[in-house]
């Protein structure tokens, strides 16, 4: 990797004049055995690899342009900081990669998260903080755009940034500590909702132990709602948190993504990967993968199981639909082996689709071929979770069917899972304007169950309930609007929320979203026309 010479760089900065323009700031050196700090932060206006080592060759006015920006004083302020606390070296990503070259970038972005990993110190500068402490409840009215938190908690990037080093220091905007990682770390479980084991040592992500080791749903549900400016960095910066390894093809889209999972599944026998959408709430059918981490909202709760626990989890299953398992002795003894079968820990991705070996009960009311799988995986309240599937020609495509209630004995089959990429498929575009609700003293507090980071609102057969939450803390009081798109007609239902005065916490904007996506989803999927309808101090009304 490439480092910044402490030493040089202040050097320089203190007499810019003098200074031989010859002497080098960055030096290769190997991260496992140099001690070294390393930065993480929100991208401003940077300095790139060229500008740090040409800035003393540079005329003196081009030169103080590049010391005026924001992130040459990042850059000074780190290498103080670093020289303080006794660091000769500095990574820092906007000067130490040459991203001129592509080579340089893909090796540097698959080596990331090791460089994180293998630093003395991470310096997390967050921008948009003043104060002495780290802000411990949800602020709409400051971090609007940023799910109420600092924007820093809000990046794709900085979720690795946070989780691979060993020691991390918080600092405000004027570059003031304001905690460790350690002393923080309440409130980053939080704001992140990722474990405290995992803050504390991120060895917890290769844990031997599948019961301490998250699952694949649960680190993909930390990233959900981060964003990235290019699309294909949302998959490209959880590369080391799944210790895989990728090309990167800038201009692939959301293909990234897509590769990302398969190259997760050729590494691992996680069945919890499949588990997204689970209940249908973003209307999308076909492939088995998902388009981009915010698939995976909701599913921080999901644990794997294994074979023993995943076996009496199915018979408990069906005994609530009805069916003991127990009266057929002959049938349950050869289920029982299917749990403990080597085939039911192999994925083989082929041409046809990924292969997995899973217990399936068939649906006999529908004129075409549809099972409900069961995978070994459950929620926070120990319910499994399954996916539909409806068979066609060797492959099995994702499916949903409401209101399926199993009444057949589940047998092992082995399956053919679709990922082929989705065809281009129509679409319906909204521009949102909030001078309305802002003039009220509303903020947008965020969507659900997908993230948008513009004032357009895209609704397609991928993508065909959103909700957007508004609230005005003040006026305690709150409304969501649920948009829909079905054959070319937009869709629109609002519910209100106030908080009585009586009640001291009010649930989070996030609850109140999933609240009013589990109202409107049966009558968006149903189609039928909804007047009103009542939940708790929730009201629903058509907008005219």
């Amino acid at each position: 990797m490439r480092l910044l010479d402490v030493r040089a760089v202040l050097d320089r900065e203190e007499d810019a004049q003098g200074v031989d323009p010859e002497i080098k700031v960055l030096k290769e050196l190997d991260d496992k055995s140099t001690s070294y700090a390393i930065v993480s932060h929100r991208w401003g206006t940077e300095v790139s690899y060229d500008e740090m080592t040409r800035l003393a060759a540079m005329d003196e006015r081009r030169r103080n342009k590049v010391r005026e920006r924001d992130g040459y004083q990042k850059i000074i302020r780190s290498c103080e900081q670093a020289m303080k606390d006794g660091y000769r070296w500095l990574w820092i990503d906007t000067c130490c990669i040459d991203k001129r070259s592509s080579a340089e970038l893909s090796e540097a972005i698959n080596s990331m998260y090791r460089w994180y990993r293998n630093s003395q110190m991470c310096y997390v500068y967050l921008n948009d903080v003043s104060e002495s402490a780290l802000p411990t409840q949800q602020d709409f009215s400051r971090f609007g755009k940023s799910s109420g938190w600092p924007e820093w908690f809000s990046r794709g990037w900085t979720l690795q940034e946070l989780i691979a080093p060993k020691e991390a220091e918080f600092f405000n905007n004027r570059w003031m500590s304001i905690g460790s990682k350690q002393s923080l770390i309440s409130t980053l479980v939080i704001i992140t909702r990722i474990p405290e084991k995992v803050l504390s040592d991120e060895k917890a992500l290769r844990s031997t132990d599948s019961s301490e080791r998250p699952g694949v749903a649960q680190v993909m549900s930390w990233a959900a709602d981060r964003r990235t400016t290019r699309v294909e960095d949302r998959a490209y910066s959880l590369l080391g948190l799944f210790n895989v390894n990728m090309p990167m093809l800038y201009g692939e889209g959301s293909k990234a993504f897509q590769r990302l999972q398969l190259e997760i599944i050729r590494v691992s026998s996680d069945h919890s990967i499949f588990a997204w959408n689970t209940k249908g709430q973003l209307g999308v059918w076909g492939s088995i993968l998902a388009n981009d981490p915010s698939y995976f909202q909701g599913c921080h709760d999901i644990k794997n199981m294994d074979p023993k626990e995943f076996f009496y989890g199915v018979k408990e299953y069906m005994r609530w639909n009805g069916i003991d398992m127990d009266a057929n002795q002959f049938k349950l003894e050869s289920l029982r082996r299917s749990f403990h079968s080597p085939q039911f820990s192999v994925f083989n991705v082929t041409n046809v689709g990924i292969q997995v070996w899973l217990p399936v009960i068939r649906d006999r009311d529908t004129p075409t071929i549809v099972f409900k799988a069961i995978l070994p995986c459950r929620d926070r309240y120990k319910n499994l979770i399954t996916i539909d599937l409806e068979f066609r020609g060797l492959s099995s495509y994702k499916w949903f069917r409401p209101g399926w209630i199993p009444d057949t004995y589940p047998e092992f089959r082995s399956l053919y899972l679709d990922c082929s990429q989705d065809a281009e498929e129509s679409h319906h575009n909204l521009t949102l304007d909030d001078r309305g609700a802002s003039y009220y003293g509303f903020t947008r507090c965020g969507t659900f169950p997908r993230e948008i980071t513009s004032d357009t609102l895209t609704l397609s057969q991928g993508n065909n309930l959103m909700v957007l939450v508004y609230a005005n803390d003040s006026a305690r009081f709150r409304f969501a609007v649920g948009f829909g798109y079905y054959l070319g007609e937009v869709w629109a239902h609002v519910i209100c929320d106030k908080c009585p005065a009586n009640r001291e916490v009010w649930s989070s904007w996030a609850d109140f979203a999933q609240r009013t996506y589990d109202i409107l989803l049966p009558t968006f999927l149903n189609l039928f026309g909804m007047q009103e309808l009542s939940l708790a101090t929730m009201t629903v009304a058509t907008p005219t």
